[in-house]
């Protein structure tokens, strides 16, 4: 394994990611990894990676076309831009992952609200702040910040084929588990979104934690 090696989740030792924080670990090949929204409608804006050669990153066109369908759930395999199954949702007390919208920044938010919203804090952020502060021993850099998973993240999509954002479907305790088919470098940003209700308009923390099967 990498160089990540060190930062491997413990088994049956749930950790917390505030609203708006980070948190990067390995999960490695054959373990299960639980995320848990922990009061409901929160988003999880989640990177994987081959924690072996961080040059394999996840694919969102791969995944959908793969699957034929659109969002993610129990049954649903990750893919990386080889075609390569990363990882696989085995259960879902959510129902339904968004892996189109990707991940709030700086300009999205601008463009999107007003300009006055370019200085809050975004996914892009916390990511960027991951890479280059406790985790810059890992040689990542802001074009390794590519496909992401929306976990819990309610994106519907029009049918003239565009994206809106909505209120979740996710509640209090609900939870997502995969299990890992390669050594996995897992980067998290706890969604700090205010302005639309992906997160209910009041972000919120989060929980992961590592098994066995």
């Amino acid at each position: 394994m990498s160089q990540a090696t060190d930062r491997v989740l413990k088994d049956d030792q749930p950790q917390v990611i505030l609203a708006g924080g980070y948190w990067l670990g390995v999960l490695p090949a054959g373990r299960i990894m639980r995320l848990t929204d922990a009061h409901g409608n929160q988003a999880v804006d989640t990177l994987f990676f081959n924690a072996d050669d961080f040059s394999e990153r996840y694919s969102a066109m791969q995944t959908i076309q793969a699957q034929r369908a659109l969002y993610l759930t129990t049954g649903s395999i990750l893919r990386s831009e080889l075609g390569r199954p990363m990882a696989e949702i085995i259960e879902d007390t959510c129902g339904r992952h968004d892996t189109l919208g990707g991940a709030c920044a700086a300009e999205s938010n601008s463009v999107r609200y007003a300009r006055e919203t370019k200085t809050m804090h975004s996914c892009r952020d916390s990511w960027l702040l991951a890479l280059n502060t406790e985790f810059a021993d890992l040689d990542l850099v802001k074009s390794d910040l590519s496909h992401n998973v929306n976990f819990f993240m309610n994106v519907p999509v029009t049918p003239e084929g565009q994206l809106t954002f909505e209120d979740g479907v996710s509640g209090p305790g609900k939870y997502v588990d995969l299990i890992a088919h390669m050594n996995l470098a897992v980067l998290i940003s706890n969604c700090p979104q205010l302005n639309n209700p992906c997160n209910g308009y009041n972000p919120t923390p989060v929980q992961v934690e590592m098994r066995r099967q």
